[in-house]
């Protein structure tokens, strides 16, 4: 499983790099917002540098919701450097631009999946990521880990080769789950990665060793 970050922070890209597990990077408007970024030209040089920084995939996502607007948007994007990915609404239209990207050798991402039927529209459109949103689906009392590997088994039974792009991670369990349940990559905040690293028992020990190494020292 592939991990990327989620994320338009610069900083924290390059400190998921430097721990090198990094493999891609999504985004969207909200987080271009977060980091003060805003003008078309803006968003766009930040995408440029994101993409200096990282060899794998990273989703730029679009804004319109009809289908001329999607394809002028996705191609302005794709434009701005090759390993761009364009993130494209699960709509009527998102999906028609989708099937357009796909014949015309644009790589895309179909965000805001919730169901394993919107799943396989993705991928019969030519879709290159599926992105369910599992930490939303949580919190409407439905089970986001079951969807990833209802879509996850409908794929491999089906031969799709739409890659499940597991995303809405809120914790390092959810990476855990996500890994079990079958998604291709997980998107998710620093903090989540981070969080793989922690366990009491793991300081503990180390604690230890440091202090019989003291201990033998002296």
């Amino acid at each position: 499983m592939r991990f990327f970050i989620d994320t338009a922070s610069i900083e924290q890209i390059k400190e998921a790099h430097d721990l090198g597990i990094l493999d891609g990077v999504t985004t969207n408007p909200s987080l271009m917002a977060k980091e003060g970024i805003s003008g078309q030209a803006n968003i766009k040089n930040h995408y440029a540098k994101i993409c200096e920084i990282v060899e794998g995939d990273v989703s730029a996502e679009v804004i319109s919701t009809d289908f001329e607007g999607i394809i002028a948007e996705g191609q302005v994007l794709a434009d701005i450097a090759p390993n761009i990915v364009v993130k494209v609404p699960m709509i009527k239209e998102g999906v028609k631009a989708i099937k357009w990207f796909a014949d015309h050798g644009i790589k895309t991402n179909c965000t805001l999946v919730f169901s394993a039927g919107q799943a396989i529209l993705a991928a019969k459109a030519g879709a290159s990521y599926i992105s369910p949103f599992l930490g939303r689906i949580d919190d409407t009392n439905w089970d986001g880990v079951q969807l990833i590997h209802q879509i996850a088994e409908i794929y491999a039974i089906q031969g799709y080769d739409t890659e499940i792009l597991a995303a809405s991670i809120r914790n390092s369990r959810h990476i855990v789950q996500a890994a079990q349940s079958g998604a291709d990559i997980v998107t998710c905040p620093l903090k989540a990665i981070v969080g793989l690293l922690n366990h009491p028992l793991t300081d503990i020990g180390l604690a230890r060793f440091l202090t019989d190494h003291k201990n033998s020292n002296s």
